[in-house]
């Protein structure tokens, strides 16, 4: 009978082991080399963690050249400074490396406007000066980079009407703290961005209080119709930092909110809303402009960019000029309104092969959401008598989640009919001349949107 062969890891190869620690996490691997001896040993086997160096820390073989350390010092000297941000750590330094990327070559000036990281005892600081925690991830981002200077344009987008600029800072923790809310309707509230020229700005509860939870983030947006001026609702941007920021980025370096001129314009376009009508493409992009919405009353004002294309191979023939537009208006109760009226924005734009003519304008309505839909007539310069409809796909504008304040549900704030939501109130606006297109000054000061154009 053959001998039996006893089974201990000291008789076990090597890459087996190996293998199945490569599975582990730091903390699991560290707990393993106290078990044996071997154990101890293939715990600090370098590529194991040199995966973690990555995973983690996103460090590179150049990161650990210039340090002169092995994979499991250089991760060890990592997480003394940032080991209470590992689990946000990896996920915003790529956002952020990602962001400045893109940036480098699109807009220069906005990555010249970042801030070194704030250090650990800055960040202690902050907290022991407004009595509040600061979220774990909102720590880890200012770790990497501290905000922003105040500048124009700011990192986190801007919107520009021809009576209207939007351009939101990022604002650094100073200044941040500085703004740090404590009066009734906002109690514990942090802005995170700010616009020079209209005093909007994101803002991060600290503390679930006041209806909030805790991390939410927000564009606050007082009831006009409370007599109570702590009666502020909320048009919400994101449930905590990490989601709000990565999610930003997102959008910019898929080219989801596009680049004009210097600036990232926080527009979303829906693939789905492209039209071919025989050379013509029409595609649409829309915004929800929050400084201009209220709650109470019910008044949500969208923007909406319109690209028009003639591909690049139609015959010359084929060149056409727009007369007019038709839009059919359809509110969230079904109610329809239609609209006629001539060119768009006061202009007649004529259409050649290989042109792009793109315009933005506006409307408002009083329902939760609306689409619209409709068509261009054009004619052919070649023979005006030759007249052609060309489609307007259907884009969607949904308000985003809201949240009225506490002070509306406990009954203090005038009561509003629910239908008051549900009013007909709908007005296509493409008479409007947006001034991002017509070459205004878009640095200037702003007033309020008119509601009609």
């Amino acid at each position: 009978m053959a001998a039996s062969i006893e089974l201990s890891l000291n008789n076990l190869p090597s890459d087996p082991l190996l293998l199945i620690l490569s599975f582990l996490d730091f903390r699991d691997l560290i707990s393993s080399s106290f078990v044996s001896r071997r154990l101890n040993e293939l715990s600090s086997h370098n590529p194991l963690w040199k995966g973690l160096c990555l995973k983690h820390w996103l460090l590179t073989e150049s990161d650990k050249m210039q340090r002169v350390r092995t994979w499991k010092e250089l991760f060890k000297e990592f997480y003394a400074d940032l080991g209470r941000y590992i689990d946000h750590y990896g996920t915003l330094k790529r956002a952020w490396d990602d962001l400045k990327r893109y940036l480098e070559q699109r807009c220069p000036r906005m990555i010249a406007s970042l801030k070194e990281g704030a250090k650990e005892e800055e960040l202690d600081g902050i907290e022991a000066q407004i009595g509040c925690k600061l979220p774990n991830d909102y720590r880890c981002s200012y770790r990497i980079h501290n905000g922003q200077k105040l500048v124009v344009p700011g990192l986190m987008g801007s919107m520009a009407l021809s009576n209207h600029y939007r351009s939101e800072d990022l604002l650094d923790i100073e200044t941040a703290a500085g703004g740090f809310q404590q009066r009734k309707g906002m109690r514990q509230c942090l802005p995170l961005t700010f616009c020079f020229h209209t005093g909007l700005s994101q803002y991060m509860a600290l503390e679930g209080t006041e209806g909030r939870s805790r991390c939410e983030i927000f564009y606050h947006c007082p009831d006009q119709m409370a007599q109570d001026p702590s009666a502020i609702d909320m048009f919400i941007t994101g449930s905590s930092f990490t989601e709000w920021f990565t999610s930003y980025v997102h959008n910019v370096v898929t080219g989801e909110y596009p680049i004009i001129r210097d600036q990232i314009f926080r527009y979303i376009h829906d693939k789905q809303c492209v039209a071919t009508t025989g050379d013509i493409t029409v595609s649409v992009s829309t915004s929800f402009l929050p400084e201009l919405s209220s709650v109470h009353p019910p008044h949500f004002f969208f923007t909406y960019r319109i690209r028009i294309e003639m591909a690049k191979n139609a015959l010359p023939e084929n060149a056409c000029q727009l007369d007019s537009r038709y839009w059919k208006i359809t509110n969230a109760n079904g109610n329809v309104e239609e609209v006629r009226g001539p060119g768009v924005v006061g202009e007649f734009p004529v259409m050649t092969p290989g042109k792009v003519h793109e315009y933005a304008s506006c409307t408002t309505f009083s329902t939760t959401s609306e689409y619209m839909e409709g068509q261009y007539t054009f004619h052919r310069l070649k023979n005006k008598e030759e007249i052609f409809d060309v489609c307007i796909p259907r884009f969607h504008m949904v308000c985003p989640p809201f949240r009225e304040s506490m002070v509306r549900s406990q009954g203090s704030a005038r009561d509003v009919s629910s239908s008051s939501f549900n009013e007909d109130n709908s007005s296509d606006t493409d008479d409007y001349d947006e001034g991002e297109f017509r070459g205004i000054n878009m640095a200037a000061p702003g007033g309020r949107c008119p509601r009609h154009i």
